[in-house]
């Protein structure tokens, strides 16, 4: 009689391919625990750098509650520690992609497996292994996209990838602690040639194989890193940038001359009128504790000017090299309007008429740093229009979106 292959997903005959098996899942499992941490930490620095508790202006994910927890002022300095930790972050979670794709596929027989749950702990392994699936999938497609500049997710990409994050982390946590032990053990088993545990991951009947393991493991690591080489340009200058081919900021510089360097917003974009931006028409408004003060930037242009070298750096991962602004110290306008000593935050407000972060506030550190100005030229020259003319905030370590363009009015006090 012949034998009939297997129609159901839960039969154990039905998934054929001779790769399966724990010692597969256990080496990309463990790529994945140290890589799946490191990209957590560095998403919760990404967080704590827009100073969400600062002001409900720089706070996309409200009521937040204890998972606020961590938060603390993000330090000035170096002046590329944002570049640094949202460029690995960014780029560690596209070179990630392949060695998630193939541990979801050498585990989906589990997700198929009868009965569902044989006891407590298999029951809680399935419960997290679900989470875990769905979380990395909502976590790294929306993280693609927000990157791609690809906006096609419901609502704010901050709250969304932020509460997605926590429910992801929290199902790896638990499922890590689950499957860790025997996969260590799994790895070591292999190493010593005594062969693999079965655990319903291999196939009773396997097709013939057409690449070993070791091979299939070596084309995960191809993929990993044809992404990091297509995507981790996007974090320097020069010819490196050109690799990055996967990147919207990727590739050459939109133009030349002092200001030829990546924008993510132009004016028209936001909407800034070049008429509002005019000598006889723009107005910075400063306001403090006893006064407030109206300045034209040719009064501007007279106050003490100061020079500081500053990247710019984007949540999306993209950055630039040290630019060299020239402008008025952020604690020199505090000191117009009454604060001689200690500078207190300030809330930025633009003429930006839409999109995220019109308005943002900053820590009286960031204020206090003598790196911080109100910048009104670059590299030489003043500032275009799609770099924030005819004034701009350029604060070191700042994400991008801190550094506010088309500054508008300005306002020193306790923002707390």
């Amino acid at each position: 009689m012949r034998d009939l292959a297997p129609r159901l997903p839960s039969s154990p005959g039905f998934w054929r391919s001779p790769l399966r098996g724990p010692w597969f899942t256990s080496v990309l499992g463990l790529v994945l625990l140290v890589g799946i941490t490191v990209l957590f930490l560095t998403g919760l620095l990404s967080y704590a750098a827009y100073n969400p508790d600062l002001s409900p202006v720089n706070d996309k994910t409200p009521d937040k509650g204890l998972l606020g927890f961590y938060l603390f002022a993000w330090p000035t300095g170096p002046s590329w520690l944002y570049r640094l930790t949202q460029g690995v972050h960014v780029t560690l979670g596209l070179t990630l992609i392949p060695v998630l794709l193939a541990k979801l596929w050498s585990v989906v027989p589990k997700l198929f497996a009868l009965p569902p749950a044989r006891s407590l702990a298999h029951a809680l392994e399935r419960v997290s292994l679900l989470l875990l699936v769905g979380g990395a999938l909502f976590e790294f497609v929306t993280g693609v996209l927000n990157i791609q500049l690809e906006y096609l997710f419901p609502g704010s990409f901050y709250p969304l990838h932020f509460y997605g994050a926590w429910v992801f982390f929290a199902a790896f946590v638990a499922h890590a602690a689950l499957k860790v032990p025997a996969a260590m053990r799994n790895v070591r088993r292999m190493r010593a040639g005594a062969g693999e545990e079965r655990d319903g991951l291999v196939t009773p009947r396997p097709d013939a194989p057409t690449v070993s393991r070791r091979g299939a493991l070596w084309t995960v690591g191809g993929g990993s890193l044809l992404l990091f080489a297509t995507g981790a340009g996007r974090s320097f200058d020069g010819p490196l940038r050109a690799t990055a081919l996967l990147a919207p900021h990727g590739g050459a510089e939109p133009g030349s001359g002092p200001n030829g360097f990546q924008v993510n917003k132009t004016a028209a974009y936001a909407g800034v009128d070049a008429a509002e931006t005019s000598e006889e028409a723009w107005r910075l408004v400063v306001v403090g504790r006893t006064t407030t003060v109206r300045l034209a930037r040719a009064d501007l242009l007279r106050l003490p000017l100061h020079s500081a070298a500053s990247p710019i750096a984007c949540v999306e991962g993209w950055s630039t090299s040290d630019q060299h602004w020239r402008g008025v110290r952020l604690r020199d306008l505090a000191a117009l309007v009454g604060f001689d000593g200690d500078p207190p935050d300030v809330l930025v407000e633009s003429l930006q008429r839409r999109g995220a972060f019109r308005r943002g506030a900053l820590r009286a550190n960031q204020v206090a740093d003598p790196r911080s100005l109100l910048a009104l030229s670059v590299n030489g020259a003043a500032l275009s229009p799609d770099h924030g003319y005819p004034a701009r905030i350029i604060v070191p370590a700042a994400p991008g979106v801190l550094n506010t363009k088309w500054v508008a009015r300005m306002t020193f006090g306790d923002l707390g």
